[in-house]
């Protein structure tokens, strides 16, 4: 089996469950704390190592207790931590406020996922073999993932990027590619034209699809997703299920497309397999905690 990589964040996230968010001025009480393990690089990293991937995670955190807390949690998910580094001063943190309704909003600083550098990659290179899946988001510094995205084609790795938070890179870097994936709003930033309905992101990423000769995936929450792959355009739908929180969903969608590639499904059934963990994953509150296990996403897949 071929393994996947994961370089990215990490953050030690404190999540606050709340009715309504406070106006300019208010302080309002929220109705609970949970203490997580988070960042996009992790979060993806966990959902493929529940699924049963050899996932190693590659990023840093801080020597404090966040950075602690950090390692033990991914470790005991399953993610093998041999390409993680400890830097000094803090981790990374993310602050987010979950409503009832199901939405979210977070502030992140970002902590030693700045402290990623060209040194690193240089480090992994030889650990990253052909056929590989290598993943990326863009809470390291823009200049690492740039350069790290030479090396993997050079390696032969499949490369998927996640294109959040949104950030302006080289058209080169970007169709070096194998998989670009991105929800209505990032895609509306690459792509220059704003996603509204399913018609918009499908004729949009025809357009992206074509001008990266790239793979491409909009996430539309709710909706589903839009996938091309320049040969087709194909619209999965979500799944009806009892939402509590959206915490994640995206991160464990892009775990499950892994899980899909990995074990030889086309891009459309790995859409739709990582559908099934996305909407697992919403029912429950907490980001990693509330990522499914393989045996709970198959419930779901196999229907």
């Amino acid at each position: 089996m071929k393994k996947v990589i994961v370089i990215g964040s990490l953050n030690y996230d404190v999540c606050l469950k709340l009715e309504k968010l406070p106006e300019e001025g208010e302080t309002n009480f929220a109705d609970s704390v949970e203490y997580c393990s988070g960042g996009k690089g992790a979060n993806q990293a966990v959902q493929a190592a529940k699924l049963g991937l050899p996932v190693y995670m590659a990023g840093c955190i801080g020597e404090d207790s966040s950075g602690d807390f950090l390692l033990k949690t991914v470790e005991g998910y399953g993610v093998r931590t041999d390409y993680l580094k400890r830097v000094p001063g803090n981790s990374g943190m993310s602050v987010a406020q979950s409503l009832y309704d199901g939405g979210i909003r977070a502030s992140v600083v970002r902590g030693a996922n700045d402290c990623v550098t060209r040194a690193d990659i240089d480090a992994l290179a030889d650990f990253i073999l052909e056929g590989d899946i290598v993943v990326f988001q863009l809470e390291i510094p823009l200049d690492t993932v740039i350069y790290a995205v030479d090396v993997c084609r050079r390696k032969g790795a499949y490369i998927i990027l996640n294109g959040a938070p949104a950030a302006t890179l080289p058209e080169e870097t970007l169709r070096k590619l194998d998989l670009f994936i991105v929800n209505e709003v990032e895609a509306s930033f690459y792509g220059g034209t704003k996603i509204d309905s399913v018609g918009t992101a499908e004729e949009e990423i025809r357009k992206m699809t074509k001008r990266l000769g790239t793979t491409c995936i909009f996430t539309l929450g709710k909706v589903g997703s839009v996938v091309s792959d320049g040969e087709r355009c194909k619209m999965v739908p979500s799944l009806r299920v009892q939402a509590v929180e959206s915490t994640g969903a995206g991160d464990s969608f892009i775990g499950g497309l892994c899980y899909g590639l990995v074990n030889g499904m086309d891009i459309v059934e790995a859409c739709r397999f990582a559908t099934c963990c996305s909407a697992k994953t919403v029912c429950k509150t907490g980001g990693q905690p509330a990522m499914p296990m393989l045996d709970e996403v198959m419930e779901l897949y196999r229907g």
